[in-house]
């Protein structure tokens, strides 16, 4: 039996994309119309693991899914990678001329702001997902509005491509994070995503980091997100990297001397190919 993803988005999107690239192709996609229903999928058991976007190189981090990732407490297991090249779609026959209508997920859009920036006759409508946008302009018949969306989206819903790698800059690349509902033991882990609190005495934070620095752990990412119903206070979410378990090991006995509310979030292997 398949394994059962589940993604945010339809058949096409760049989600179904990534799950492939990470689980191979058989496997049995779960398409949601929003990020909260995939992790409900997770939970409910409907789905056996959960493929999340968390930042893009362009656009930046999606704060709302750290919101789901401290909400539901899943586990990381792993990440991957993936190049994003937008296309503007529409019905065959159509010309950009007839063009009124341009509809995408609104990072799609912000990744693409410069040649849309090109057409101010065009009306920019955001969608729920970029290859949901082909689907509809496809199932509809929509002569006057194109999709930005995967060269993948345009085949699978007969579209044309009018104008191929639309994105604003080339090297554009979103990662994705693997959610289980359970720990799954990664031989071999040398990345991990944290989470944690500290107080707001002058240094605290950068005493946690210096644990790290002292280790000869990499710090790769933070992110801060407000707690909720708490003025001034925050969560950190770290992501962390490292050539010697042993100082891995080592740097989260430190922290943990200078945090509250610590959790390692997942232990996974790194995995940056894009």
């Amino acid at each position: 039996m398949s394994i059962k993803i589940a993604i945010q988005g339809v058949k096409a999107s760049f989600h179904e994309e990534a799950a492939y690239k990470y689980f191979g192709q058989d496997i049995e996609t779960i398409e949601c119309g929003s990020f909260k229903q995939t992790c409900e999928m997770l939970k409910q058991g409907k789905a056996d693991y959960v493929v999340m976007a968390i930042e893009n190189s362009i656009a930046g981090s999606i704060l709302p899914n750290y919101n789901l990732l401290r909400d539901y407490r899943f586990h990381i297991i792993g990440e991957v990678h993936l190049n994003i090249q937008q296309n503007l779609l529409a019905l065959p026959g159509v010309k950009l001329s007839d063009i009124q209508f341009v509809e995408s997920h609104p990072i799609a859009i912000r990744q693409c702001d410069e040649f849309l920036g090109e057409h101010p006759e065009w009306t920019i409508k955001e969608g729920m997902d970029t290859a949901g946008c082909a689907k509809k302009i496809s199932e509809d018949k929509l002569t006057n509005t194109a999709a930005v969306a995967s060269e993948y989206a345009a085949k699978i819903y007969g579209l044309n491509i009018l104008e191929k790698r639309i994105e604003t800059h080339k090297k554009n690349a979103t990662r994705f994070l693997i959610l289980a509902n359970e720990v799954v033991e990664q031989k071999g882990a040398n990345k991990a995503s944290l989470s944690f609190q500290t107080g707001n005495a002058v240094g605290s934070l950068a005493a946690v980091l210096q644990c790290f620095a002292e280790q000869n752990v990499n710090l790769s990412k933070i992110q801060s997100m407000p707690v909720v119903g708490r003025r001034n206070e925050y969560d950190f979410y770290v992501d962390v990297d490292w050539k010697k378990q042993s100082d891995y090991d080592a740097a989260i006995r430190k922290v943990l001397k200078h945090t509250v509310n610590f959790s390692i979030m997942g232990e996974y292997i790194k995995n940056e190919k894009v």
